[in-house]
This record gives structure tokens, C-alpha cells and sequence, in this order.
């Protein structure tokens, strides 16, 4: 092999001009030539993926001259992409260069079948897989082995998410440890990142050393090869700008957004914080889509597109987009609160400004900050007591315990627990099967210095970001010190290189909206907007947009229920049986303080077109407590109540679907409008106030509102006391 093959399989892939870098080149040849283990630590926009695609293409006998490929020489690229942006941007890449490429995500569970069958069939190159894939137990079991022996180049990407010292560590990551252990020897892994310091480099080049590495002639390897670049972005203009209160960050990106260059990311540390500043933005006349990790994936895909052709100014977005979304061309990243990590937040910026001469990366840092790092700080490994309690409970269970049902065992959050679990699966000690998890009878030591020292990492980490904000030095040299970048000196670009900083200044009318905004009561039920993916395969036609004639308006709830304010009061009434995913709590009236907050926010609501009557939706478990309130707000309002509409019995509750396609399938013929409701239903002249306690998907109202519509409803506005989260 030859590096002017590689370029010219390059020139494919990118364009005429194109020419491999020299790392580019070593890498390619390494994995190759020699079959060895590559880690590459790069900036983002280097061009890590065409190192991959590159290889694949040479691994299995492509002739780029011959307009087609060879029959291949081995087996397919496997490539390990924590995020669906990153999944879907490479898949249209390796396209590019005439790869076969199919994906295995959370998101296409109802194709997963079609594209095995590809790979068995020999009709795939590459299969680019989800890394929490890893731990579905027939993922696993069916599909894990097949791959470990049939894989001929393996790809972890984002490969800082290995090491438990990185910024954005991920249990699931860690199962690749015993995947590269299970590879026939002679296979080549690579692994890339753009945000790893010393401490990672050497965590995760120790993990890629698993096993026996052999080259075609039965040689044994060196050790993992290290490609280490310097992490300067010559185009990045970094700056802070400090403000005192969310009114006034938020009217300052009000006034500033439209001086923003081209079109950009808006990230936001919690999703409530991206959904606020979303309608804020809009109500200000300003084009921008929300992104985040409840964003369902269609929805997220729209997005994803409608930035890519700068149909939108901003996606207000959390750190769900901070890896694998590709744009060159993107003009600006502003944070509204700072990530807790200096290297978060250079691997969040540098998505900015990968192929223009400027781009702005503005840090507007929040008193509350430290406060949201500390809840996030929670999710840390528990107490030895607490893991304990669930081994012991799993150890003497007859059967499967699903995470649901161990909550009742310890006191622990559902997202911790599972994150809990994830670990010591990865340890041995626990095994995810269909039906929940189960004891594996292999001891286990509990690592309490391994997890004091991440937990003091971390600590490290979040008073390093302060020192980022407060620093008098070049910002872009202090990010690049901070990943230990050996090439870190001054940038001359940033605001304390050039002493020029944005204006803190705030117009008043962006301050008196923002703060009309974040004073008002109740939060917006935004409508689902998509059908999930995949429900022709469960038997339902639906696919893409939710027509208008379907869909709901937007609605409003009274709170989160992790909200600080009414959530607290809130939360007791929607308590949760475990293991049941049905809400218990205690089926009462409405409370009148909860009530008199209701009414507050109808008050509050400006929408477009009043309510005319109001329906409430027939509930399981907590009829009592819906039924008043539907009652109260037609009386207080002076409109009609039209009654219940009925939902059929049977069926899972919200908490026990964790896939919209089937939540939604599970919903679609549930509600059967009763004809004299949908007699008067068509005589309506507008919207129907539609009332249920909580939303805990989304679902449930949106195939309620789809009932409606069918029935003769003009429009419909989805009205409840909480959403489950935010």
C-alpha cells in the first residue's frame, strides 16, 4: 500500500485538493500495513474520519479507478459513535466513498434485523453501532459474538468516553475493554478523540492494549500507537462576558443573536434551561429549534437538518450535542452557564468554526453553576452501602430485578441506579438479561480509593473552569493546558489576547421580556411535532411529520416535577409504584393552592384563540383528582365540560415503554371517542381544552389529541398539573 493510493482514495472522500496530513498517513499505514492499535488524539476538524474511512476502504480492496470495489479482503469496519448526530453525519460520508454503511442505534430498533441480514449477506462495509448497543442483552448475545469474530477494522470514537477519567465518562463505553479482548488476533482498533488529557491517553492506550495484537504475517505488534496533535483552533474567538442574572443573559443573546456570524449552537447545562430559552427566543422573533437528550430522535434529525442549511439562527442545545455534530460552517457557540470542565467545554466549542477564518465562542457563566455541577455530581459512583444493598437484593432474588423494582431496595435516583448497574456489569458482578438484572455469583471489590480520586478529579476540574472565567491569560492557552496539549502558547485572538470583549449591555425591552419570561407561571407542553421512526414495522402507517389536522397546539403544565418551586409541592402527589411504572400517590381533588396556581397560569397563558369547552382524559390512577380539575377549570373559565374521553383498558403505563414507537403503538386505537362527544366535538367553533395530570411522554396526549381531531375537534390544547421531566 502507498500513500498516493490513500490519497487518491482521499480525493474521493474530499474533494480534488485534498492531501493526507503526515499523522494522517501514519495512522492509515498502522492500521493497514501493520495491524496495530492507534489512538488519535486530534482537534475536532483534523479529519479523524477519513483515517477510518480511508482504512476501511484500503482494508476491503477498494479500486477507486475501477469506479467499484473488489470483493473484499476483510471483514467489515465496526465503529462505535456515542451520539445519533455522529452516527447519521458519518454514514453520509462513507457514502462519499462508495462504503456500504449501516447503523445500529437506540433509535432504529425496529430495523436492526434488516441490517444484520446486509452484514450477513456481505452487502455492508461498515456498521456504525451505539455504544449503549453494548449492554442490550440480545444485542449482546445474538449479535456481539458474530461481530467480535467476523470485524476487520474497529473504530471507538469519542474514545475519551473509555476512561472514567474523562470529562464525559460512559459505563457502556467500557464494555469495549472485553470486545477488544474477544477480536481474532490481527485486527486493528483505532480509537480518536479531540479531548483527552495525559491521565486519559494513558487509561485508555492501556485498555486498547487488551489482548494479543498480531500482524498478517503472525508477528506481535507494538503498543498502542499514540498520534498526538497540537489542539489549536486558529479561528475560535474566545470570550466571557459576565452577567448577573438569567433576565439579563437571556435579553443579552436577545439583542446579540442577530450580530452573531452565521448560524450556531446555543448550549444550555439543563434541558428546562433549553426549552425556556427557546420560547423565550422565539417569542422574540428569532428562528431557533431546541436539542436535547429527551428530544425524540426524529425530532432531534429536523433539527439536526434545518441547522445544517441555516434554516434556523441557533439550536438552544445541552450537552447532547456535544459531540459528533458535523458543520463546518458553524458560525458561533455561546454557552448561557459553564460546563464543569474546561475540557467540556473546549470539546463543546470546538464544533465552532471548522472552515471559516472567525468564529465566536462567548461563555456566559451563571451564579447558579456551581450549584447544577453539584447535582450532576450526584451521578458519582454511590456508597459502598448502597451497591451492596442492590448485590445483596439481586444475589437472593429467584428471578430478573428490572431498575424500577430495585429502587424500592436503595435510595438512589433512577438515572444514578442504572448508571450503578452499568458499572458493575461492566465489572462482572451483575449481567443486564431480558426481564431486568441478575447476580453473576463472581465477587467483587469495592474501589473506594479509584472512586475518591475521580470524585476529587472532578473537583479539580470544576475550579479549573472557574479559573478559565476569571483568568487574565490567553484563554485558548489555558483550555489547551488543561489537556495537556505539549504545543500550548498564546492565541492573539481571544479577549484577553486582544483586550476586546462583547458589550455587557442589555436593551431594556430584552430585559423586561426575559424577565416577563422566566416569571411566568406554568411550563409549555410543546406538541411532538414527528411520528416516531419504525411504525410501519409495529403495523401502524405514520412516518415523518405529525399532520397539522393531527396534532396538538402547544399546552401548559404547572411545573416540572424536578422544578425547584411547584415541583416540591408537586412531586408528592405523583408518586410511583416501583416496578409498576404506574403513578400512585393519593387519588384526591385538586388541591385549592394548587388549584389557585392552575388558575394562575390560564391567566398567564396568551393564546392565540381562546378555548371554547373542555374534555378531560380518562385516567387509571388518579380519576378522582382529573376529573376535578377539569371540573374547576370549565367552572372558573365558564366553559363547557364535554366530559371524559375513555381510555381503553389494558395496556403498559408510560414509566414501564421506553421506545416511542412502541408507547405510540400501544396508544393509537386506546381512545374511542363516544358519539355523542364527537356529535358535539364538530360543532365547536374553537380549540378544546384537553385535561390530564401528568405528561410523562407525551404520547398520551398526542394520540388523545389525534382522537380528537378525527372527532371534529377544530384544534386542541393539552392541559395538565406536571410533566415528569424537563
Amino acid at each position: 500500500m502507498s500513500r498516493a493510493r490513500a490519497e487518491e482514495l482521499l480525493r474521493a472522500l474530499a474533494g480534488p485538493g485534498a492531501v493526507l496530513r503526515d499523522d494522517q498517513w501514519r495512522a492509515i499505514d498502522a492500521l493497514v500495513s501493520e495491524r496495530r492499535r492507534v489512538l488519535l488524539v486530534q482537534r475536532t476538524g483534523w479529519g479523524k474520519s477519513a483515517v477510518y474511512f480511508l482504512a476501511t476502504a484500503l482494508l476491503r480492496g477498494a479500486e477507486v479507478s475501477t469506479g467499484g470495489p473488489t470483493p473484499p479482503r476483510v471483514g467489515p469496519t465496526v465503529i462505535v459513535s456515542p451520539l445519533l448526530a455522529l452516527i447519521r453525519n458519518q454514514a453520509a460520508a462513507a457514502a462519499r466513498l462508495g462504503i456500504r454503511a449501516g447503523e445500529i442505534h437506540s433509535g432504529n430498533l425496529t430495523e436492526w434485523d434488516e441490517v444484520y441480514g446486509a452484514l450477513r449477506a456481505g452487502e455492508l462495509d461498515l456498521l456504525l453501532v451505539g455504544p449503549e448497543r453494548l449492554n442490550n442483552p440480545t444485542f449482546r448475545d445474538e449479535y456481539l459474538p458474530e461481530l467480535a469474530r467476523t470485524t476487520g477494522l474497529l473504530v471507538i470514537d469519542e474514545a475519551h468516553c473509555i476512561s472514567d477519567w474523562g470529562h464525559d465518562f460512559r459505563p457502556d463505553y467500557r464494555r469495549l475493554r472485553s470486545l477488544i479482548g474477544e477480536l481474532r488476533p490481527g485486527v486493528p482498533v483505532l480509537a480518536t478523540t479531540a479531548t483527552a488529557n495525559a491521565r486519559v491517553v494513558e487509561d485508555v492506550s492501556e485498555q486498547l492494549g487488551a489482548g494479543v495484537v498480531a500482524a498478517p504475517d503472525g508477528t506481535v505488534g507494538a503498543e498502542t500507537l499514540v498520534l498526538r496533535g497540537p489542539l489549536e483552533r486558529e479561528s475560535l474567538r474566545l470570550g466571557v462576558v459576565s452577567l448577573p442574572t438569567a433576565e439579563e443573559r437571556f435579553g443579552w443573546l436577545a439583542d446579540r443573536l442577530p450580530e452573531l456570524p452565521g448560524s450556531g449552537i446555543v448550549y444550555t447545562l439543563t434541558k428546562p434551561a433549553a426549552e425556556e430559552l427557546t420560547g423565550f427566543l422565539r417569542a422574540q422573533g428569532h428562528t431557533v429549534a431546541t436539542y436535547h437528550g429527551g428530544t425524540e430522535p426524529a425530532e432531534r434529525i429536523a433539527a439536526e437538518e434545518d441547522l445544517l442549511a441555516n434554516r434556523v439562527k441557533a439550536l438552544i442545545a445541552t450537552s447532547a450535542l456535544g459531540m459528533g455534530f458535523d458543520k463546518p460552517d458553524l458560525g458561533f457557540v455561546v454557552h448561557v452557564g459553564a460546563p464543569n470542565s474546561p475540557i467540556a467545554y473546549y470539546q463543546q466549542v470546538g464544533r465552532a468554526g471548522r472552515a471559516l477564518e472567525s468564529a465566536e465562542a462567548i461563555l456566559l457563566p451563571a451564579a447558579e453553576d456551581r450549584a447544577i455541577w453539584r447535582y450532576f455530581a450526584d451521578t458519582s459512583f454511590p456508597p459502598e452501602r448502597l451497591v451492596r444493598d442492590v448485590l445483596g437484593a439481586l444475589e437472593q432474588a429467584s428471578k430478573p430485578m428490572s431498575t424500577q423494582a430495585l429502587l424500592a431496595v436503595v435510595d438512589l435516583g433512577p438515572g444514578r441506579l442504572e448508571q450503578m448497574l452499568k458499572v458493575l456489569d461492566t465489572d462482572g458482578a451483575v449481567r443486564r438479561v431480558k426481564g431486568g438484572w441478575e447476580h453473576t455469583g463472581q465477587p467483587w471489590a469495592y474501589d473506594a480509593r479509584r472512586y475518591e480520586r475521580v470524585a476529587a478529579a472532578r473537583a479539580v476540574e470544576e475550579q479549573s473552569m472557574l479559573d478559565y472565567i476569571a483568568t487574565t491569560s490567553c484563554r485558548m492557552e489555558f483550555l489547551r493546558r488543561a489537556l495537556d496539549d505539549p504545543y500550548a502558547a498564546a492565541c492573539g485572538r481571544c479577549d484577553r489576547c486582544t483586550g476586546r470583549s462583547w458589550a455587557a449591555d442589555v436593551s431594556a425591552q430584552a430585559r423586561a421580556s426575559a424577565r416577563t419570561e422566566l416569571r411566568r407561571p406554568g411550563v409549555v407542553v410543546e406538541p411532538r411535532k414527528m411520528w416516531p421512526t419504525g411504525m410501519r414495522t409495529l403495523g401502524i402507517n405514520a412516518s415523518g411529520r405529525i399532520p397539522a389536522s393531527a396534532g396538538a397546539l402547544p399546552g401548559r403544565a404547572l411545573a416540572r416535577l424536578n422544578d425547584l418551586g411547584w415541583g416540591n409541592r408537586l412531586r408528592p402527589m405523583f408518586d410511583s409504584a416501583p416496578g409498576s411504572g404506574e403513578a400512585r400517590g393519593v387519588d384526591q381533588p385538586v388541591p385549592d393552592d394548587v388549584f389557585d396556581g392552575v388558575v394562575r397560569m390560564l391567566a398567564a397563558w396568551e393564546w392565540e384563540q381562546r378555548p371554547v369547552a373542555v374534555v378531560t382524559i380518562g385516567s387509571r390512577s388518579r380519576p378522582r383528582l382529573v376529573g376535578d380539575l377539569g371540573q374547576r377549570i370549565a367552572q372558573v373559565g365558564r366553559l363547557p365540560l364535554l366530559g371524559e374521553l375513555p381510555r381503553g383498558a389494558g395496556g403498559p403505563f408510560a414509566g414501564q415503554v421506553h421506545n416511542s414507537a412502541h408507547r405510540l403503538a400501544g396508544l393509537w386505537s386506546a381512545f374511542d371517542v363516544p358519539p355523542p362527544l364527537a356529535e358535539t366535538l364538530g360543532g365547536l367553533t374553537g380549540p378544546v381544552l384537553l385535561v390530564d395530570d401528568l405528561v410523562v411522554t407525551g404520547w398520551t396526549m398526542t394520540a388523545a389529541a389525534r382522537a380528537l381531531r378525527a372527532a371534529g375537534a377544530p384544534a386542541v390544547m393539552p392541559l395538565a398539573l406536571a410533566m415528569e421531566t424537563g
